[in-house]
């Protein structure tokens, strides 16, 4: 479909079946994945390109999604494509090894670093923002990120509540691309969440993927229907259409202290992700337009607010922690110098796994065949038989996620796993038991690919939060062991300024060329997040590194085999 016949709100879906118009498999998936993100039931508002987060996107404006369609469909598979911030700019000869793609989104020089600067260059067409897997053309849907809220969640049920959420609530707030997933991760830790969400459309959304269980007509009623459901024992979550600034204090106000607190609003994105609150009369996207510092002022005034009734339930009781959207860093600099009294999830919960190199690694059946993706979950849970959290989150996956778009699953492994399950893949599209090519990649939260000071790198052992050699290192590691396609991208997650991250996507053809990259790639690139710990002196990572056979010579730790 090209510019000039698209009509004004554009349908696009990936294709489906084992028939490739490009001239290869990696270009093939390229394409398709790239489409799938757009995918109406995958991305929030593909007519605008946006896929989550606010205002992540696939490709920078529709001529430019034209002419990346068109290149890989002519891409030779010796030739190299280049995307700056979603525009195709150059196809460069490489080699068969080299990746087909190679994207980098958002990146400014450190002093330029600002959502004012970005806004510039945004609005006079030079620039877009990729979020994390938006602009890598390898996000999901919801399911992209609910293993890893479910892992979330479960820790803080084994640390905090005896191993289960089972008689607590959950109070959150937001239902987008990535916090839609709290609802389902909470009931799946046993527990009962209420989440707000200012938005109908995304509650409408969660309950028609099957990610909401149902919709109360007010706060009183959220907290009835929670509170019955935590006096039976049963898993529920409850959706509440409001505003997380006005919500959250109404409940400090009225004295109710959940268990757990949290938030995964856009907040990264005070112009275009976090929306304050407005009066029923008042326009907040004119307000936006008209007044973008105003627009700015009200939303960090709404944040404070939001932070500070966290911050007193906290001291009431509840377990708070950030989920990694940096509302803490915006309620600071708008002055409550107590925001970062509560911490981040990855410090609080994931870091051991990141000392493994576990971390979320998904699939993608370009057959567009749900079969294909069921017999995959059938050969993992075969493969790791021991590993409890794997057998019982496919166990369910299988049964219960419902799709957005190609069919597609996810779960965390770590380091020499990775690549055990990408061979298995490649085996089984070669014998004919898949009936088309796989795309494995993974987000750009893992364990070695980002340095996020906020987020995945809080509170690091050896104060190297800030570090970004590692994604860097990441992006090359992944170029260097035969990767399809990789991305380097500034502020996913937590906006302008604050963070950096690599992104890897390798495809699954049936070939023995590609049985060496995936056994490559995959074994290296959650290497880095073993080797990026080890190197901060965690002990279990340090461990992880002798037992499975690393090469670090400046800690004494030598290869094995």
């Amino acid at each position: 479909m090209t510019q000039t016949d698209r009509p004004a709100a554009p349908v696009i879906r990936a294709p489906r079946g084992p028939q490739r118009t490009a001239k290869g498999w990696v270009q093939e998936a390229a394409k398709r994945m790239l489409m799938n993100n757009l995918d109406p039931e995958v991305a929030e508002h593909p007519a605008d390109l946006i896929v989550y987060g606010g205002r992540g996107k696939a490709a920078r404006d529709w001529p430019a999604f034209d002419a990346i369609v068109k290149t890989l469909d002519r891409l030779e598979d010796d030739e190299t494509l280049l995307v700056q911030s979603g525009k195709p700019v150059a196809v460069l000869k490489t080699h068969e090894w080299a990746p087909r793609v190679l994207l980098a989104n958002s990146n400014l020089v450190p002093h330029w670093a600002t959502w004012e600067e970005f806004d510039r260059l945004d609005r006079a067409g030079l620039m877009m923002y990729g979020q994390m897997t938006a602009g890598s053309w390898i996000y999901i849907g919801t399911q992209g990120i609910l293993q890893g809220t479910y892992e979330t969640f479960a820790a803080a049920a084994r640390k905090h509540f005896g191993g289960t959420l089972k008689g607590t609530v959950t109070v959150t707030a937001g239902l987008g691309g990535m916090g839609g997933a709290q609802p389902l991760a909470v009931k799946l830790a046993g527990g009962v969440s209420i989440t707000v969400e200012v938005d109908p459309t995304r509650i409408q959304k969660r309950l028609d993927t099957r990610y909401l269980d149902e919709v109360a007509d007010s706060l009183e009623d959220a907290l009835a229907r929670a509170e019955r459901y935590r006096a039976a024992g049963e898993a529920r979550s409850v959706g509440l259409l409001g505003n997380a600034a006005e919500v959250l204090p109404r409940l400090v106000d009225i004295g109710y202290t959940p268990d757990l607190v949290t938030d995964q609003t856009s907040a990264h994105d005070p112009l275009w992700g976090y929306l304050p609150p407005v009066a029923p009369d008042e326009d907040a996207s004119r307000l936006r337009q008209d007044d973008p510092a105003e627009y700015r002022r009200r939303t960090a005034e709404a944040m404070a607010a939001h932070v500070r009734a966290i911050l007193e339930l906290q001291r009431r009781g509840a377990v708070a922690f950030d989920y990694g959207n940096n509302l803490r860093q915006r309620a600071w600099e708008a002055g409550v110098t107590e925001a970062f009294s509560y911490p981040g999830f990855v410090p609080a919960f994931i870091r051991d796994s990141f000392c493994e190199g576990r971390g979320p690694f998904r699939w993608v059946a370009l057959s567009g065949d749900p079969e294909d993706i069921r017999a995959t979950d059938r050969a993992l849970l075969d493969l790791f038989p021991g590993d409890e959290r794997l057998q019982a989150w496919l166990t369910y996956a299988a049964d219960q996620i419902a799709f957005q778009g190609l069919p597609a699953r996810i779960c965390w492994l770590g380091y020499r796993e990775r690549d055990r399950a990408a061979r298995l893949f490649n085996e089984m599209v070669a014998d004919g038991r898949l009936k088309a090519p796989l795309v494995i990649g993974r987000d750009h939260l893992d364990a070695g690919s980002v340095a996020s000071p906020y987020r995945e790198t809080e509170a690091m052992r050896d104060g190297s939060d800030a570090v970004s050699d590692w994604p860097l290192l990441n992006f090359g590691v992944g170029i260097a062991s035969g990767a399809s396609w990789m991305s380097f991208h500034h502020g996913g997650g937590v906006g302008m300024g604050f963070s950096q991250h690599a992104g890897l996507v390798i495809v699954a053809d049936g070939s023995e060329a590609a049985a060496q990259k995936l056994s490559r790639a995959l074994t290296n690139d959650p290497a880095l997040g073993v080797i990026r710990h080890a190197d901060a002196g965690y002990e279990r990572a340090l461990e992880v590194a002798r037992d499975r056979g690393l090469d670090l010579p400046s800690l004494g730790i030598r290869d094995r085999e």
